[in-house]
């Protein structure tokens, strides 16, 4: 295993420390792939799917015929309720369905370690030594993320759940507050920054690194190319 080391500021944007960071969670080769296929199965499983449309057998119409065979000059008809008539029903129109995919659960943290890993490659990586606020302040957080040189959107990661910093963030465009077990790859890739405590990196890190080892794979430092079989 190899490590790199990241820089600890506080929350005056002084640096205190650093930190180690798991070059098998932060620092792989992103699999654009594997990327790619994750973010399509998150959004697929998102969607309702609850349109809806008539039938012919379950238009409300007169169920008799319009007019007679023949001898009239025009078109036989048979139903009001076919297609082709205004008000009818709808021919081959989209019914309730789930559009929901699969994706084994290796690919989705390959997919999340990618997104981490590219953090951290274009430097929009923030490790916090702790992040405390002593009462839910909007304003407050603002004048934090300007002192951190966050002008954007930003993702924070807390080790716990912290209900002063959630309330403080929730009404500051662009910017969410989440918990290691809550992480999800759309919102990894929307935000352009990303801020983390030091206990949620660790948190992190042994969370995807036990996921490594409960699979049976060895941490390596180069993982597969865009495009290559997952492991």
């Amino acid at each position: 295993m190899t490590v790199a080391r990241a820089d600890v500021v506080n929350l005056a944007g002084e640096v205190v420390g650093q930190v180690d960071l798991d070059d098998t969670v932060f620092g792989i080769r992103p699999n654009v792939a594997v990327v790619h296929q994750a973010v399509v199965c998150q959004l697929a499983n998102a969607r309702r799917g609850t349109a809806d449309t008539k039938t012919r057998g379950e238009i409300s119409a007169s169920g008799s015929k319009l007019w007679r065979q023949k001898g009239t000059g025009r078109a036989r008809q048979g139903s009001r309720r076919a297609p082709h008539w205004r008000g009818g029903g709808v021919a081959f129109g989209p019914h309730p369905r789930s559009y929901a995919q699969s994706l084994p659960r290796k690919m989705r943290r390959l997919a999340l370690r990618s997104a981490l890993s590219a953090k951290v490659a274009e430097e929009n990586l923030i490790v916090l030594d702790k992040l405390e606020v002593e009462a839910p302040r909007t304003k407050e957080m603002v004048n934090i993320l300007r002192t951190l040189g966050v002008d954007g959107k930003a993702m924070i990661v807390l080790a716990e759940r912290n209900e002063a910093v959630q309330r403080s963030v929730r009404n500051i465009p662009g910017v969410l507050s989440v918990t290691p077990g809550s992480m999800n790859l759309l919102d990894l890739l929307n935000h352009d920054r990303l801020v983390m405590t030091v206990d949620a990196v660790s948190a992190v890190t042994q969370w995807l690194r036990t996921e490594r080892a409960a699979l049976g794979a060895e941490p390596r430092t180069n993982e597969p190319e865009a495009g290559s079989n997952v492991e």
